[in-house]
């Protein structure tokens, strides 16, 4: 992997789950990498192992729903590193509530949109001089196949991805002449301390941290417009073209899905 050897990666949400694996990876690699996550204490313990491994990493400890917090951390990586090549939106919540029970919960869509889609949204706007300037940059966006697949229950989480993926085809259509590269990521459900605190999710197969960090090491690496499972994109086509049979038929396999999860759950 030597392709990444050498470039500056700013990487969000990397004090554990994916991004913390990602990050290890990376600076494998040879990258430089900078962390970004609120919590302080586990960004310095993924910094205290990727220095014992030999790698380069500076860490930022940052709330980015906090434009201020936002700006000032923004403002750090690019007065201490001359480049910035790749920037990965990874930070993210997500809340599993069907629309009915969240009928005085505004909130719960306000606070999902402000990390997963302005937090990353302020980050870019802030970093995009720099790459600019340098004629050559890429932004890699997290989102979910959930996005390509017509899924109920997690209307806020989906909402703030599905904005996010439009900001990444505006930003490819914008400034793709100018050398900059978008890559949007639809990961499966992966087994992170985010999805854990789902309990009707612990019998669930779902993808492991260490093949998900690979997805964002191949994002880097190759640069495509999109990484995603064939189903993923079988679903796009027909959510696409059939939006109304789409959403209505796929609904009792979820249900009988959710209700032999609940089975498992009970035994």
């Amino acid at each position: 992997m030597t392709h990444l050897r050498g470039k500056t990666i700013v990487l969000t949400g990397s004090s554990s789950g994916i991004g913390a694996v990602a990050a290890k990876k990376m600076a494998r690699a040879g990258a430089r990498l900078c962390l970004v996550a609120r919590d302080g204490e586990q960004l310095s313990a993924v910094k205290a192992e990727i220095d014992a491994a030999g790698g380069k990493v500076w860490i930022y400890p940052a709330d980015l729903t906090d434009e201020a917090q936002l700006n000032e951390c923004a403002a750090a990586i690019l007065a201490e590193h001359a480049r910035v090549d790749v920037l990965i939106n990874n930070a993210a919540r997500s809340i599993r509530r069907p629309i009915e029970e969240a009928l005085d919960r505004l909130h719960d869509y306000q606070r999902t949109i402000q990390i997963n889609y302005l937090g990353a949204v302020g980050l870019t706007l802030k970093l995009l001089p720099r790459m600019l300037e340098q004629g050559r940059g890429q932004v890699v966006n997290i989102s979910t196949m959930s996005t390509q697949v017509p899924i109920p229950l997690f209307s806020a989480y989906l909402a703030s991805k599905s904005a996010l993926e439009s900001f990444s085809r505006s930003l490819q259509a914008e400034l793709g002449h100018k050398g900059i590269d978008v890559t949007v990521v639809h990961f499966p459900m992966v087994r992170t301390p985010m999805s854990n605190k789902t309990r009707i999710y612990k019998h669930m197969r779902m993808m492991d941290t260490d093949a998900a960090a690979d997805w964002l090491v191949k994002a880097v690496r190759e640069k495509p417009a999109r990484i995603a499972r064939p189903l993923g994109n079988v679903g796009s086509v027909v959510l696409a073209a059939l939006p109304g049979p789409a959403t209505r038929y796929t609904q009792p396999l979820f249900r009988l899905m959710d209700w032999r999860l609940k089975k498992k759950l009970e035994k």
